[in-house]
């Protein structure tokens, strides 16, 4: 896809989580709307997978290690062909193949189980590190949490990755800034988040979290280094691209209806036909 593109896939991911979490009536949205714009690259340019064969053998694969933003992974997988757009209908409702945090036995497309933090970047680097056992070119791909970092399992995983080099991994941080009832500061406060990493071995930078160029340009910077994991910081924050949640200083989770969530899709429209999508003062 070309940038403006991405950008449009990214606006209609954050469109069908709203949709999605406002039939539910209650959701995750603060996180789910700041991983938008790296789900639109990845699944709209950059991953190698393939909608009508979600287990192929030759795909890269994804862990959503913040579990319980699925319905943006769900939105993001339902635009691209994984399942039908009418399971969005569904979620965390009775018999659903869609709940609140990814799974990998009921939704398509989704490869591993998640939600329990710390525990899905682990299974990541379990993923990677059997796929270069079994001499596969795969790409391994996972999203934390900035206040998920708090988990001592986490950097046991990233030291892990460091140990054996697991050159075709890539992690990316959603560094929104809050966490479930504060901002980072408040609760553990993480110093620096890209020292951290460093110290811990991956190849690190620190990009726009919301600009889907910057997102793009260095996923491919990290596909020419080899030898070390590769660690992606989105500077971005919570609930960014969605007015009603940009709207609320606590917007982890949230309550909705379709006429607040309409408002806000309409909004998101309005910012890409001006140019400020996706956090209306910001310009490119």
């Amino acid at each position: 896809m070309q940038i403006e593109e991405l950008r449009k896939f990214s606006a209609d991911i954050r469109i069908w989580t709203i949709r999605t979490i406002a039939e539910a009536g209650f959701g995750h949205i603060g996180g789910s709307a700041s991983i938008a714009d790296v789900l639109a690259v990845l699944y709209g340019d950059v991953m190698n997978v393939d909608p009508k064969n979600p287990k192929k053998e030759d795909r890269d694969w994804f862990v959503l290690s913040k579990g319980h933003c699925a319905p943006a992974l769900y939105a993001a997988l339902a635009l691209k062909g994984f399942f039908p757009m009418d399971w969005l209908k569904t979620l965390n409702k009775g018999g659903t193949n869609l709940p609140s945090h990814a799974d990998m036995q009921r939704v398509p497309g989704v490869d591993m189980s998640t939600g329990s933090l710390g525990q899905g970047i682990s299974a990541a680097v379990g993923i990677a590190m059997a796929n270069r056992i079994q001499k596969k070119d795969n790409w391994t791909y996972c999203i934390i949490g900035d206040g998920e970092s708090n988990e001592g399992q986490v950097w046991e995983a990233c030291q892990t990755a460091n140990h054996f080099k697991l050159d075709r991994f890539v992690l990316f941080v959603d560094w929104n800034k809050k966490q479930l009832d504060g901002t980072l500061e408040y609760v553990c406060d993480p110093v620096s988040l890209e020292n951290k990493f460093k110290a811990f071995g991956f190849e690190t930078e620190t990009v726009k979290g919301y600009d889907v160029k910057e997102i793009r340009d260095a996923i491919l910077r990290a596909k020419e280094v080899s030898g070390k994991p590769h660690c992606i910081i989105l500077d971005t924050y919570k609930g960014l691209g969605v007015p009603l949640a940009e709207a609320e200083e606590f917007n982890h989770y949230l309550t909705f209806d379709h006429v607040k969530g309409e408002e806000s899709i309409e909004e998101i429209k309005n910012r890409l036909e001006n140019g400020t999508y996706p956090g209306g003062d910001f310009k490119w």
